[in-house]
């Protein structure tokens, strides 16, 4: 079983009901080029659906390689880049959390080079740290994942999974924790419809292409505005987490699609190149097209304040507190879960200016 995806699933069912519950009419919006009305998209008057939890039956981690209970460790951290601030800011917290407990933390940087992040891993496991935390670049890195677990370290993964059918939970790594990116993507849905009034022509800015949060983000937002006839997405595309390939896909996709009044990025990043491109053919972002993206970094806080950007669904990048927590818990001998779903909040105009000082 994929267990990475049992949790939208429960999560979709809290989203239908606030959706049944929410179903009303309004205005239609003027730039849309659609002819649906906010009575057609039930999303407009939904409440947001907020943070999902884990499903109780998820298994406990009781076939993973054990780590024996110590004063100090040595724990060895494979990041897949450091080019962002969400990156940044997962690294930070490792770090002083490490600091904080005594361990001895050794971290490499993928570049987001996923052949340099499966040689990083093999280097690191060559080292015989006691754990090793993965923050995968794209699924397809179970193999170095089943490597470090055939040579006894644990695995603990970080903010995106791997393939089960290649590193299996509970055997090949003790857990992943993350944010519940199909959920993420269901919020960002409600918060685009009632940005566009439920009448909107889509351009999506994708993730990396095979990382978890791209997949499923984009499922969680387009399986949500099904419901909404007036919302479609009329092309998506691989920006690559980055700002400034936000910027040129943007750029590119609106000279193609002229009459697109709204952007939906996967990240804040994508979203900020996305609202550059925006006032560099000469409209309004926020008036002439609407943005929504996920993460909740300082950069997208401020642009929700200066209204640039209409709303973006937390993805909260500080590991380090449930990271080391997680594994005193395992070295302990206590039950881990082989999926641990973080909680994360929703930033629009009427909370970014108090979170704004916070934000990494």
């Amino acid at each position: 079983m994929h267990v990475r995806k049992i949790a939208p699933v429960a999560g979709m069912v809290v989203l239908s009901v606030s959706l049944l519950a929410g179903c009303g009419g309004g205005s239609s919006n003027d730039n849309a080029a659609s002819s649906g009305s906010a009575a057609d998209c039930p999303l407009v008057s939904a409440d947001d659906p907020g943070n999902s939890e884990a499903p109780s039956d998820v298994p406990a981690a009781d076939n993973a390689p054990k780590l024996t209970k110590n004063s100090s460790y040595s724990v060895a951290f494979s990041q897949n880049a450091s080019n962002n601030p969400w990156r940044l800011a997962e690294t930070a917290s490792l770090k002083e959390e490490a600091k904080k407990a005594g361990i001895d933390l050794t971290i490499t940087d993928a570049n987001n080079d996923q052949s340099k992040q499966i040689a990083d891993v093999k280097g690191l496991i060559a080292q015989k740290p006691d754990a090793l935390f993965i923050a995968p670049i794209t699924e397809q890195l179970g193999n170095v994942v089943k490597d470090a677990a055939a040579a006894g370290i644990p695995v603990f993964l970080l903010d995106r999974d791997v393939d089960h059918n290649v590193a299996k939970p509970g055997t090949d790594y003790v857990t992943v924790i993350q944010s519940d990116f199909i959920r993420e993507g269901e919020r960002a849905a409600v918060q685009m419809a009632k940005a566009t009034k439920g009448n909107a022509t889509i351009i999506e800015l994708e993730g990396t292409t095979g990382a978890s949060p791209a997949i499923d983000r984009k499922k969680g937002f387009d399986d949500a505005i099904k419901d909404c006839s007036g919302m479609k997405v009329v092309v998506s595309q691989d920006a690559d987490f980055t700002r400034a390939t936000g910027q040129s896909v943007a750029e590119t996709l609106l000279q193609s699609h002229p009459d697109a009044t709204a952007i939906y990025a996967h990240n804040d990043e994508m979203a900020i190149g996305a609202i550059a491109a925006i006032k560099a053919i000469g409209k309004v972002p926020g008036k002439d097209i609407q943005v929504v993206s996920v993460d909740g970094e300082k950069d997208g806080l401020k642009a929700v304040q200066a209204g640039d950007l209409y709303a973006t669904v937390e993805c909260n990048p500080r590991f380090g507190p449930s990271a080391f927590q997680t594994m005193a818990d395992y070295a302990a001998g206590k039950p881990v879960p082989t999926l641990i779903i973080n909680s994360d909040q929703l930033f629009t105009k009427d909370n970014a200016a108090a979170n704004v000082e916070k934000a990494y």
